[in-house]
């Protein structure tokens, strides 16, 4: 059994500052400040009635007073949020909710069955007091680690040492917007609204993108979320949200695992997470966000069976429903410029590209014409925006940085399609199937007549 120090010691060599004992709020006070977080949270949505769990809970009389009864709270709040799995399946603050709520139950020793009281009736909340200041000292990334980090918090070296080394993927989007997946798939995507691009078992990460302007289809990322839940001694729970304007270069508890924001128009924040052998990389190019992760194959593959992984993006690519074929836009912009038009979606662009001006904005960046140049093509003529340029170019400088394969950093046409040939060979082998039987059926009657 570690003491108090000593797993305090083991969270900070895993690359994390924890509040020590002193500065730990109580499980009750931690669960009220989670209701408010994800009851003001944008990205709740109609159909998911987590924000009512959060409510109750916060009006509950099993908070306060003589009946306060901590086990007894938490049995309630969870009861509510696993009724809404359905419909919340996809929600970031349903899946934050439920895993904080199970924490503090085993924090507690609090067993799922017990006795449990009705909340009472909702009453206006008093304005919430920000809590004092806390003065936590920066952990800064760096590409050393400590020799005497516990093994199990350094993800190579708790591997077995019999083991093959791991294998490290990449995923990247961007854009408006771009995908590419852990499987260097590279797809163009509509997918406006909350996304998640990843969701296992050590952490989840959801995007918002925004129409980037009035009226049109172009979308790019305007929020992320990410959340790192806790893992044995190594880390607690956290939460980083960045958002256009806003990219902090710390934690929502004020901590901090990553470089300071560059200056200027480009702004990004490096986040390492050792224990699972991670590195993730968020910029803002212009008005929106970048995202860039490096993460092994083994936890890439950590999934959860109760959650839709499906909507999982960098595992799966994006819903054939919400993908563009950009080499068809392409074309048309193409037969379009001999007619002087700019654009095929939207309104006019606000840079006036044609076809051969965004070609040669894009080529004083990415001079390789592969798909991120191809993407960076795109962007210009369906969003005007000539930051896309940028976005498109630190994308690929995000791959060189984080993938394993060097060659595999380029995709071109011929990859991307040869990529999608089982699903596009098994198409065409039913419709030949299909005639073929047609051509025999047809040919036996007129044998019989």
């Amino acid at each position: 059994m570690q003491s108090q120090r000593e797993r305090r010691e083991a969270r900070a060599r895993a690359g994390w500052m924890v509040m020590g004992e002193r500065g730990r709020p109580s499980a009750l006070e931690v669960c009220r400040v989670l209701a408010v977080l994800f009851s003001l949270l944008p990205s709740a949505t109609l159909q998911c009635k987590i924000q009512k769990c959060n409510m109750e809970y916060l009006a509950s009389p099993l908070n306060s007073g003589p009946e306060k009864d901590v086990c007894a709270a938490l049995r309630l709040y969870y009861g509510c949020v696993v009724r809404t799995t359905r419909s919340c399946r996809g929600d970031l603050s349903y899946h934050a909710t439920k895993h904080g709520i199970e924490d503090l139950m085993k924090q507690n020793n609090c067993s799922r069955d017990g006795p449990t009281a009705p909340p009472r009736a909702r009453t206006p909340l008093a304005p919430a007091q920000p809590p004092p200041p806390q003065v936590l000292p920066p952990v800064l990334t760096d590409s050393q680690e400590r020799s005497d980090g516990p093994e199990v918090c350094q993800y190579e070296r708790g591997l077995p040492r019999s083991s093959a080394p791991p294998n490290y993927t990449h995923c990247g989007f961007f854009g408006d917007p771009h995908l590419r997946t852990f499987g260097d798939d590279f797809q163009t995507c509509k997918v406006e609204g909350a996304w998640p691009l990843i969701h296992n078992k050590f952490l989840s990460v959801q995007v918002t993108n925004s129409p980037v302007l009035p009226g049109s289809l172009a979308t790019a990322t305007s929020k992320l979320t990410i959340i790192f839940r806790s893992f044995q001694k190594c880390v607690e729970q956290k939460t980083y949200h960045a958002e256009t304007d806003e990219l902090p270069a710390a934690f929502a508890d004020g901590s901090r695992n990553g470089g300071e924001p560059n200056g200027g128009s480009t702004q990004h924040v490096e986040i390492q997470a050792r224990y699972i052998g991670t590195t993730i990389v968020v910029r803002q190019v212009g008005r929106y966000l970048t995202f860039a992760v490096r993460m092994p194959e083994e936890v890439v593959n950590s999934v959860e069976e109760e959650y839709n992984q499906d909507l999982y993006l960098c595992l799966h690519g994006c819903p054939a429903n919400q993908r563009i074929d950009f080499r068809n836009f392409r074309a048309r912009a193409g037969e379009a410029h001999g007619a002087g038009a700019a654009r095929t979606r939207g309104g006019p662009g606000a840079h006036g590209f044609t076809y051969q001006s965004a070609k040669a904005k894009c080529k004083e960046r990415l001079p390789v014409e592969d798909l991120y140049f191809q993407s960076c093509v795109f962007d210009l003529l369906s969003s005007g925006d000539i930051n896309f340029t940028m976005a498109a170019y630190y994308a690929f400088e995000d791959v060189k940085m984080l993938h394993s394969n060097s060659k595999r950093y380029h995709i071109f046409e011929k990859d991307a399609l040869s990529s999608a040939t089982p699903g596009g060979r098994d198409l065409r082998l039913v419709l030949v199937l299909n005639l073929l039987a047609v051509l025999l059926w047809t040919e036996c009657c007129s044998v019989h007549l």
